[in-house]
């Protein structure tokens, strides 16, 4: 019983500690939907993948994300937008529904670059920075993870803001959602410490070439 009480604890306070370094790392530079004048401009907007439906459509909560990269874009925020998803099965596909959606919203293919690999919040930070040469960014996401995403791309030494989507708040999911966050943070902490390593590959030089144009 003693023992189980101890784990407890420790478990407590290991997520305790976690959320409040994400927090004090983050604080300063996340941005929420009243804030867009306010946004700091970034060559590059770094959206997080989410889920995809089986008929290829991004579900609310990725589309809220990929139109609040688009409202950065037209706002001339940012010049670029970096899809960032998992793409382990070959009937699972994020990045490629990610950007299909951007252009049938008006952004212009070449200002819409696929990492195919961002299979976390932290691999898809880490090759924002080691294969796309990404230093200063924009990260969308939904507020509850918008924190632990800054946090992440900071501490790994990317000039990091970050603008939420709030469109799909006070949901069952987001609910659910949120509380899955705080206890990530734990894995969060581990992986910036350890510096692992995401898939890696050659440098990739499409977001310089979108960047030329």
């Amino acid at each position: 019983m003693a023992a189980a009480l101890g784990l407890g604890l420790l478990a407590g306070a290991a997520v305790l500690g976690s959320v409040a370094w994400v927090r004090a790392t983050a604080a300063g530079h996340t941005y929420g939907d009243d804030d867009l004048g306010a946004v700091p401009p970034a060559p590059v907007a770094l959206v997080l993948g989410a889920q995809v439906y089986p008929s290829g459509r991004p579900s609310p909560f990725l589309a809220g994300r990929l139109d609040r990269a688009k409202e950065l874009y037209d706002a001339g925020l940012v010049r670029v937008i970096l899809v960032s998803g998992d793409n382990m099965a070959r009937e699972y596909n994020e990045p490629d529904a990610m950007r299909s959606y951007l252009l049938a919203a008006g952004v212009p293919a070449d200002k819409v670059v696929a990492d195919y690999a961002g299979f976390d919040t932290y691999d898809s930070c880490a090759r924002a920075q080691r294969i796309f040469g990404v230093d200063r960014l924009l990260v969308v996401t939904q507020g509850y993870h918008l924190p632990r995403a800054v946090a992440t791309c900071r501490a790994l030494g990317l000039d990091a803001d970050g603008v939420a989507d709030t469109s799909v708040s006070g949901s069952e999911a987001w609910r659910r959602g949120a509380l899955r966050d705080q206890l990530a943070t734990v894995k969060t902490v581990f992986d910036v410490v350890s510096r692992r390593d995401p898939v890696l590959g050659a440098r990739e030089t499409s977001v310089d070439r979108a960047l030329q144009d």
